[in-house]
């Protein structure tokens, strides 16, 4: 891991324009900015070509030959495919909306990282080779020749984007910068260039379900660990249900939810929240990801790696799917899974067991998030909580990039937390909901060696987080992403020390009251929860029955 500078350091740059032609000047590999390039092996597994070894700090990066044909002939496919593509490539008119709305831009200062700049880089290859203009007039109309340069520029900064669409919110012209950056991906991977914190969790969900690689024998054995500690939290033991032909749903969750704090607190929260319902669900063990970070190597490789939830679905005899706390997964969910991987025509609009709501947003895709599940069962008064058991808990939310942006989730979250939390505050108005600030390391950028890159991503929300803290005492940063609870504890001990991460269902399960449990006194976390006041005694309730009359009489005499 690169040396992290100095929060000043960081923060030593400027904003002002450049008089540099972007066009010419090479990019430089900055040691804290880039991630490691792709083993050939992970790219092999899943049938990715050209795999080699390379680094991107090396002079050569050992391209395959005819690599120039390969990403035009590329380009090429990609317009016959998408037509959002072609269009996104001639409508925009740079007007700047989008410029300084990047996170990445605004903890940089780069030029290249403005989105209009970003996507230039492929917008001026694409002129070029593909537009009259370019052919003729070149650089006079910003055309560029496709050089082992402009390769390496492109592997640089679309690796710098978390895809997290924010720039779109405000384009007048509905530009998807997030479209641009995964078709310049997928140019990238026909010459083998991936990153390897992309690549081998592709590998890994292609092999064994999940991006860690997890048996099945792994993922029970952690989950059996988390129940044992639930067991000295409650003093009930719960036996979750795997693999298990004829439940009513199978829940999916990311797999970071399985063994990493904090998502393990978050899924302690859903098995409470399921043992008290008698919920009939099941778990895979094979379909044990429901994150996707082929969504981030090429469409193609998404859908590849999307069709395991419905093909377990259809194994377990199942009437419909429940899904846990995660970003990307829910923006395949409800924008892609149903073109990619359906119709799943076998399964059945979900409906409530406990509610009887049905969830008629999911009648296509057959799956619902679990924060429209548990919002559900809170507004009909189906669970009983103590939010007095997060008071130790001062908590405000993000908006995750994909729920929020791609799915339009933003009121559920919000309710459940102010169902079992006193204190709830939010951010500012501009740093949330559709406008929400990026963790700035999504769409598989969470990488070690790319430390000073997150930092500077993440500082835009790091300092909204900053801004509540000072004003309330914020200490909880709530959310409902998998991704963002890996990526925002290093953030917040960075820029907001003393600034936990939670998912929205620890804090359900904290203020849960479980049927026959005994008397709590730890959390999620096994640490101490608030004491309550102790009744007071009935010569104390006298004494200050009798002091309240005195100041009431005090004051109408008065």
């Amino acid at each position: 891991m690169a040396k992290l500078l100095k929060q000043d350091e960081l923060l030593d740059f400027s904003l002002d324009a450049t008089s540099a032609d972007w066009r010419h000047a090479p990019v430089e590999f900055k040691e804290g900015m880039y991630c490691h390039g792709a083993k050939p092996k992970n790219l092999e597994v899943v049938g990715l070509p050209n795999g080699h070894d390379w680094s991107p700090t090396d002079d050569d990066w050992h391209l395959p030959e005819g690599w120039k044909d390969i990403v035009l002939n590329g380009m090429e496919d990609l317009m016959k495919k998408y037509r959002s593509f072609k269009l996104y490539m001639d409508v925009c008119v740079r007007c700047g909306a989008c410029a300084d709305k990047c996170h990445f831009y605004q903890g940089t200062g780069d030029p290249r990282n403005m989105p209009v700049a970003r996507a230039e880089l492929l917008r001026s290859v694409y002129r070029r080779y593909f537009t009259t203009s370019g052919k003729m007039f070149g650089e006079l109309v910003g055309a560029r020749d496709l050089t082992e340069d402009v390769i390496k520029e492109w592997y640089y900064y679309f690796f710098q984007c978390t895809e997290c669409r924010r720039c779109s919110v405000f384009c007048p012209y509905g530009i998807d910068q997030a479209e641009i950056t995964i078709m310049g991906r997928e140019l990238l991977n026909l010459l083998g260039l991936n990153t390897e914190w992309i690549a081998g969790p592709v590998a890994n969900c292609y092999m064994k379900g999940n991006h860690v690689g997890l048996e099945p024998q792994t993922i029970m054995s952690n989950i059996e660990f988390l129940m044992d500690d639930l067991e000295d939290i409650t003093g009930k033991r719960i036996t979750p249900s795997f693999n298990r032909k004829g439940a009513e749903i199978l829940f999916v969750v990311p797999s970071g939810d399985l063994y990493a704090e904090p998502g393990t607190f978050t899924f302690m929260g859903y098995m409470l929240l399921f043992e008290q319902l008698g919920l009939d669900y099941t778990l895979s063990t094979y379909a044990s990801e429901g994150g996707n970070f082929g969504f981030f190597t090429t469409n193609d490789m998404a859908k590849r790696l999307n069709a395991k939830m419905y093909a377990e679905a259809k194994r377990l005899g199942v009437k419909w799917i429940l899904g846990g706390e995660c970003g990307h997964m829910w923006r395949l969910v409800n924008q892609y899974m149903d073109t990619w991987n359906g119709p799943a025509d076998f399964l059945e609009v979900p409906v409530s067991p406990i509610t009887g709501t049905r969830f008629e947003n999911a009648a296509s895709t057959k799956m619902v998030h679990i924060t429209e599940f548990t919002a559900d069962l809170l507004y009909h008064d189906k669970i009983k909580v103590d939010p007095s058991r997060n008071d130790h808990l001062v908590v405000t939310y993000h908006d995750s990039c994909n729920t929020s942006r791609a799915m339009g989730l933003l009121e559920e979250p919000r309710y459940i937390i102010n169902k079992v939390c006193n204190h709830f505050h939010e951010m500012p108005e501009e740093t949330i909901r559709e406008k929400t600030l990026c963790c700035g390391s999504g769409s598989g950028l969470n990488a070690g060696e790319n430390m000073e890159l997150r930092m500077r991503g993440g500082f835009p929300r790091a300092n909204a987080v900053r801004h509540v803290r000072d004003k309330y005492g914020v200490n909880v940063l709530a959310n409902i992403c998998a991704l963002d609870r890996a990526s925002f504890p290093a953030l917040m001990d960075y820029w907001v020390p003393g600034t936990k991460v939670m998912g929205v269902h620890e804090l359900v399960g904290n203020a849960l009251v479980l049927d026959g449990e005994k008397e709590r006194t730890l959390d999620l976390r096994l640490e101490e929860l608030p004491k309550k006041p102790a009744p007071a005694s009935t010569g104390d309730a006298g004494v200050e029955a009798a002091a309240g009359a005195d100041a009431e009489g005090v004051g109408s005499d008065a």
